[in-house]
């Protein structure tokens, strides 16, 4: 992809927004909690929208969108349309926006069933049969992973963009983290279903650091072996449909992920026929 020689070239300054979509704002505060360093951003560019930092102006043409949340309505399957239209670049930052994120796991489900059974008037619901990632809708120029995203990724690809360079995207394994910040491996000490091994980093590898399983916030990192760490999450104990879940759990809409989990059901019943 060709990148603008300079955004900043813009009059008077790159303009950047961020719009929110179906998510909790998680990635929304994550962006917030740059603290000092948003200070500095808001020197280098104007924020035209950007609802919990206090503009609203989510018609604005800008150079950046940032955008979060996935599309699970049909207002949202409009509105993004009008994002992208509005935007040269569009970046999508959290697993809702790069993977569906939670409200994606109703994919599998009956969603008449579902709404009936939680709402109690579920004919005032109007959602989609299913909850899916901006890709789904429009051309996505960049994707920022995490639940949330990291708010050091997100500052690094705006610095990138204002310089006319392409964003580098991390996509090595918690794994790599963890061995640079000498963390003993969860997985093999404390016999943890731990999902480093196919999880790409940027949260700073926190959850071993604290003696605690990676749960693949980040989503699938580049020549992940599913298999293998099937295989082993099955020799600690966890069943096929634990297995399976932890693939599907926050990044469930990846490819990788969604065959892996696919995957671990499958040979579940394979196996049990044998035994028979």
């Amino acid at each position: 992809m060709r990148i603008e020689k300079q955004i900043a070239d813009s009059s008077p300054k790159p303009t950047l927004a961020v719009h929110k979509f179906t998510s909790c704002d998680g990635c929304q505060l994550a962006f917030l909690n740059l603290g000092e360093a948003l200070l500095t951003l808001s020197e280098l560019v104007d924020f035209t929208h950007f609802a919990e930092a206090g503009p609203v102006n989510p018609e604005a043409s800008v150079d950046i969108a940032f955008v979060e949340g996935s599309i699970s309505t049909p207002d949202e399957e409009q509105r993004i349309k009008k994002v992208r239209e509005n935007c040269k670049y569009l970046i999508t930052i959290g697993a809702c926006a790069t993977a569906g994120g939670l409200q994606a796991l109703r994919n599998s489900s009956n969603m008449d069933e579902w709404r009936a059974a939680i709402y109690p008037s579920p004919e005032h619901i109007d959602a989609l049969e299913t909850a899916t990632p901006i890709k789904s809708h429009v051309r996505v120029d960049f994707e920022l992973w995490g639940c949330p995203v990291s708010p050091r990724q997100t500052l690094a690809a705006v610095r990138s963009l204002l310089s006319g360079v392409k964003p580098v995207l991390e996509e090595e394994k918690v794994c790599l983290e963890c061995k640079r910040l000498n963390t003993v491996c969860v997985m093999v000490a404390k016999g943890l279903p731990c999902m480093g091994p196919v999880t790409q980093t940027g949260c700073g590898a926190i959850c071993p650091a604290l003696n605690r399983d990676c749960y693949a916030c980040f989503g699938p990192a580049e020549n992940i072996n599913t298999f293998s760490l099937t295989s082993r999450l099955h020799e600690i104990g966890l069943s096929a449909e634990h297995i399976s879940r932890r693939y599907w759990f926050i990044n469930n809409f990846t490819p990788e992920f969604q065959q892996a989990g696919h995957n671990a059901l499958v040979a579940n019943k394979h196996d049990s026929k044998e035994r028979r």
